[in-house]
């Protein structure tokens, strides 16, 4: 018989949602979590899944490895129904899906060596294989030299680290990351999405982010999906989303009441000069995300040239002193070249 671990269906989705239901019921009654949720995402990228807390994100991220049974629709992995599979299938698709978590879910009575080594103890794999591919793993997660650290020793980020380690140790196609940076502070954040994003990039890895979070989501992922009461509000390329959302909740996630009675006919004028910064760092979307404010393009002329991007833009900052500020201080702290201007 073959094992599904060794099936590869090239074609198509990683993994399709097609019109899937979740239905919990208690004494009060029936709760629908999820309604009607339909999702393709392809193998290789990184796709987000964003909505406020309640909206169905954690249920529909177990729902995708089967933890969480579907009360209708369909889960196919790579060619796979999930529906139709049995247990041991099933067992073998969970470790093609690795997944990490906000609380990190890392065992206390083991180092970090023995933490990386466990789902491989479970599948079978000799302990010399098991601690060589552990070994491996926390380099590539840059924890060399932390193997006999107990989580009690280790950072927030560390113990991340040494999650997604665990969580790549059965070699699976796709990572599952539920609120993964929720517990972090900023600096920390940004380091374990860059490690997400190499690895993706590195090893190939469908990468799939469930935050609350819109500023993960610009930062790392390719697509998104936003999710309210259950249901897909809207979804598309992240550049997409972010520049017109069509939805009150996409309006909400990305600028929260920063709309509300925005001003710009006092506002200030800066121009921007791009002097050489990446083309895929996402300037105006960052500014807008951390500062909450919204900004008005005036002009703009840049060239890409071999992934480095050149030329000028001239912004025009809300009314709103405090916000200008917010701007400001996000342009200095980047490092982005900016004076004022009387004129576009």
């Amino acid at each position: 018989m073959t094992d599904i671990s060794d099936i590869k269906n090239e074609n198509g989705p990683i993994l399709s949602i097609q019109h899937l239901m979740k239905t919990f019921s208690d004494k009060d009654g029936d709760f629908n979590a999820l309604k009607d949720i339909s999702i393709d995402i392809e193998r290789g990228e990184i796709y987000g899944i964003i909505g406020l807390s309640g909206a169905g994100k954690s249920t529909l991220v177990r729902c995708m490895n089967y933890l969480e049974k579907p009360t209708e629709g369909k889960v196919v992995f790579d060619g796979q129904d999930l529906s139709a599979v049995s247990a041991k299938e099933l067992r073998d698709v969970r470790q093609r899906m690795g997944m990490i978590f906000q609380q990190f879910e890392l065992l206390a009575q083991r180092d970090a060596l023995r933490n990386v080594t466990f789902p491989l103890e479970i599948k079978g794999v000799p302990k010399k294989e098991a601690e060589e591919r552990a070994r491996e793993l926390l380099k590539i997660v840059d924890l060399e030299g932390r193997e006999h650290a107990y989580p009690s020793q280790l950072s927030g980020g560390q113990k991340q680290r040494v999650a997604i380690a665990r969580a790549l140790a059965t070699r699976p196609d796709v990572l599952l990351c539920d609120e993964a940076t929720s517990a972090l502070d900023p600096n920390t954040t940004n380091s374990i999405l860059a490690l997400l994003k190499r690895l993706n990039r590195d090893m190939g890895i469908t990468v799939i982010v469930i935050t609350h979070e819109m500023d993960v989501i610009s930062r790392i992922c390719d697509r998104v999906a936003i999710i309210d009461q259950g249901m897909i509000a809207e979804s598309g390329e992240v550049s997409e989303i972010f520049m017109a959302p069509k939805t009150k909740i996409g309006r909400d996630l990305i600028l929260g009441d920063a709309m509300e009675d925005v001003r710009f006919g006092g506002g200030k004028m800066y121009r921007i000069t791009f002097d050489g910064r990446k083309t895929h760092e996402p300037l105006i979307s960052n500014i807008v995300l951390q500062a909450k404010a919204p900004i008005n393009i005036l002009y703009a002329h840049t060239k890409d040239v071999g992934g480095i991007t050149y030329g000028q833009m001239v912004i025009q900052t809300p009314e709103d002193e405090g916000q200008q500020r917010e701007i400001l201080n996000i342009l200095r702290s980047t490092g982005i070249p900016y004076e004022e201007v009387d004129e576009v």
